[in-house]
């Protein structure tokens, strides 16, 4: 039996409570990780194999690295834009734990992170840990998969020639076989799925762009995927007393949230489910289109970066750039101009060298050596997963139990942390009184001496005016006493000689 050990917030066959998801972060703060790390579990679910998960959060301790390596033959890791700035002490960590690891480590469609003009010159300063991780991973397999020829140059740039294009696993679920991309009329009555990134905005006007199809479009729902989404659902906000609005849908005074238009999922299979009722997705989310196309839901992805652009170039999956588009497009205008052939033609030939990839890392995979996922599908079928979540009403959903704990919890915390600052603040206060008596005490002994320095200044100035009077009074004396003498003496030498 080979035990894999994976890279992902969760395992697929976890059935997980929305409050679980949010609480422990299972979805490593966006939806999209489980599809990709999903569709990687699956995909290496081979016979005599046994796929765990590790969780999304890197212990790089010496105790977990042992336990790693004695209870497992191989760690899988599946990431996404992993080579980015916000990532840098992540990676730290990660390339920490691997080099500590003395059993193969399988890197699965890392990326990096750039605009979408390919310009890798922000990662100039993780560069060193760039080439940290790649160094540790390739000691102990024997390439690396990126996601696209962007991230493949930067790592040849970096030295590392070992590296195989192999986009991303999420595209992979259903294995060689796509599904077919259907058709249909798009009218105001159709169903469209749009999905948004908060990072975007700069970019273009996304907030824009996604209030024209709301209003064009009654049956728009909004697909969030990030774990400040699922909390803005779960808890609401006071937006709607105070008033506070904003173009982009994160607070309750939105539009789609006050009409209940947005929906946040949890599991990618309840994901894929629920987008195949739709008629046609689109936005900057790489993954939520994804998610759409494995439900044969047609979708374009609206590019803003080149993780964006990486995926769609390698995958041939129809985009548009962000900033070439006005507020007012229209999601039937991209639907009309989506080619989907290249896209599915080409799957077969990309499947086959992720194949590649993992036959040369010495992985086996449930395509071409077990019964094509079958299994996995069928457990897979029997878990009551949670739908996607809605906008809170203010009803028992529920929910209200973990919402009132959790209050509780905050509120200890905050009174906990409250008293220890408390107690921290009358330690240093009584500290400060101590150094301020102290200081006192010195000032006191320092006047006192100041004093007495000033009583023997007074008294020496005493001495040296009556020395200095009695030198005077010796001057005059003395001159009185010498001054006839002097005079006479003075007489005698001007005249007193010629008359001898």
């Amino acid at each position: 039996m080979k035990r894999i050990l994976i890279r992902s917030g969760k395992s697929p066959f976890r059935v997980a409570t929305p409050t679980e998801f949010i609480q422990q972060d299972l979805i490593g703060t966006n939806t999209g990780n489980l599809l990709f790390s999903d569709s990687a579990h699956k995909m290496l679910s081979a016979p005599d194999t046994e796929v765990t998960s590790n969780g999304i959060r890197t212990d790089p301790s010496a105790r977990r690295a042992a336990e790693i390596n004695e209870q497992y033959d191989v760690f899988v890791v599946p990431l996404a834009n992993a080579f980015r700035p916000s990532f840098h002490a992540s990676l730290d960590r990660l390339s920490t734990l691997i080099e500590q690891l003395t059993i193969p480590v399988v890197v699965f469609g890392v990326g990096a992170q750039a605009p979408d003009d390919y310009d890798t010159g922000g990662l100039g300063p993780m560069a060193a840990s760039v080439k940290r991780f790649a160094s540790a991973v390739l000691e102990r397999s024997a390439s690396i998969g990126v996601r696209g020829e962007l991230t493949a140059g930067y790592l040849n740039s970096l030295g590392f020639k070992d590296v195989d294009i192999i986009g991303c696993p999420s595209m992979f679920l259903y294995g060689a076989t796509f599904p077919e991309i259907r058709t249909a009329e798009l009218t105001a009555a159709s169903r469209v799925a749009v999905n948004l990134s908060p990072d975007a905005i700069p970019v273009g006007d996304i907030a824009g762009i996604a209030r024209h199809a709301w209003e064009h479009y009654p049956h728009l729902t909004y697909y969030a995927q990030n774990t400040d989404d699922a909390e803005l659902l779960l808890w609401g906000d006071t937006t709607p007393e105070s008033g506070v609005t904003d173009p982009f849908p994160r607070h309750l005074t939105h539009p789609l949230l006050r009409e209940n238009k947005v929906r946040m999922p949890l599991d990618p299979a309840t994901w894929i489910k629920e987008l195949r009722d739709y008629d046609f997705a689109y936005g900057t989310r790489i993954h939520g289109n994804v998610a759409a196309l494995l439900a044969g839901t047609p979708s374009v992805v609206l590019t803003h970066d080149s993780r964006t652009l990486e995926l769609c170039r390698y995958f041939d999956i129809p985009h548009r750039s962000l900033a070439e588009l006005p507020a007012d497009t229209d999601p039937r205008d991209l639907y009309e101009n989506a080619d989907f052939s290249a896209m599915l033609k080409n799957h077969g030939e990309r499947f086959e060298r992720i194949v590649a990839f993992l036959d040369r890392n010495d992985l086996k995979n449930t395509y071409t050596h077990g019964d094509g996922g079958a299994a996995f599908e069928t457990r897979m079928a029997a878990l009551d997963l949670p739908a996607s979540m809605p906008v809170w009403d203010g009803t028992d959903d529920g929910q209200l139990r973990y919402r009132f704990s959790r209050l509780r919890e905050q509120l200890t915390t905050v009174s906990e942390k409250t008293r220890e600052q408390a107690r921290k603040q009358a330690k240093q206060a009584k500290e400060l009184r101590a150094e301020l008596a102290a200081a006192e005490q010195r000032a006191e002994e320092t006047a006192k001496r100041l004093d007495a320095v000033q009583a023997e200044l007074q008294a020496a100035r005493k001495t040296l005016a009556a020395v200095e009077r009695k030198v005077n009074g010796i001057d005059k004396r003395l001159l009185v006493r010498l001054g006839p003498a002097l005079r006479r003496r003075t007489r005698k030498l001007s005249g007193g000689g010629d008359k001898g």
